[in-house]
């Protein structure tokens, strides 16, 4: 029987030398200059970025010394006590004409055409046989009141009738009517042929228009005849 034995001990082997001196050598100076190249783009980038925020500070600090030259020029204007009571004053007064005009745009104080209408329509309503004696235009034409003289008591509600037709009459209307034939005193003096003559009844009748019955107020216009 025949048996093998191995006396060959691997230590004695060749071992393979995968990072040789050299390689490593060279490995190293490669990682050194990736360093390099790393610090000088970082440098790079920094003395850019110092560059900007440079031109960027020149930037704000003008423009900060262009607004202290600014508001040091136009500054806060000091309050002018006469100005302010000139423009309260004005103020007031705009206020108080457009409540002028308001109050007359309204009607409340009546028409502000002035009187000429009003006489321009009693001249075209003429009836034969009436005709008037007096005329009187309160305010702007709110009150009016009428006196004349008639022979026939009838025409007086056909005068009203043509009067509304009227433009400056349109929405007026009067409230009281008076009628009454006056009497005619006698005459006196030399030329009478007798004193004790008694009154007579006028041939006319005299009536009387009101569109009011204050009887206070101050005529701003009328017109009288006989």
């Amino acid at each position: 029987m025949s048996q093998q034995i191995n006396l060959f001990n691997p230590i004695f082997l060749k071992q393979k030398k995968y990072f040789s001196a050299v390689t490593m050598a060279q490995g190293l100076c490669l990682i050194l200059l990736g360093c390099a190249l790393l610090v000088v783009y970082a440098e790079f980038q920094l003395s850019l970025r110092t560059r900007e925020a440079a031109v960027s500070t020149a930037q704000l600090l003008k423009t900060k010394s262009q607004l202290i030259s600014i508001s040091a020029k136009f500054g806060p204007l000091q309050s002018n006590p006469v100005l302010d009571k000139e423009i309260k004053d004005t103020e007031a007064d705009i206020k108080s004409l457009q409540g002028v005009f308001d109050a007359l745009q309204s009607g409340e104080f009546g028409s502000t055409k002035g009187y000429s209408g009003y006489f321009n329509a009693f001249s075209r309503e003429i009836i034969d046989g009436l005709w008037l004696t007096g005329i009187s235009i309160y305010g702007a034409g709110r009150d009016i009141n009428l006196s004349g003289r008639t022979l026939n008591p009838e025409l007086v509600p056909a005068y009203l009738t043509r009067l509304k037709r009227e433009t400056e009459m349109q929405g007026k209307s009067f409230s009281t009517l008076e009628m009454q034939t006056p009497k005619i005193e006698p005459a006196t003096g030399a030329d009478a042929k007798s004193e004790s003559k008694a009154a007579t009844l006028a041939p006319y009748i005299e009536f009387s228009l009101q569109s009011s019955d204050d009887s206070d107020k101050t005529a701003a216009a009328g017109a009288k005849s006989k």
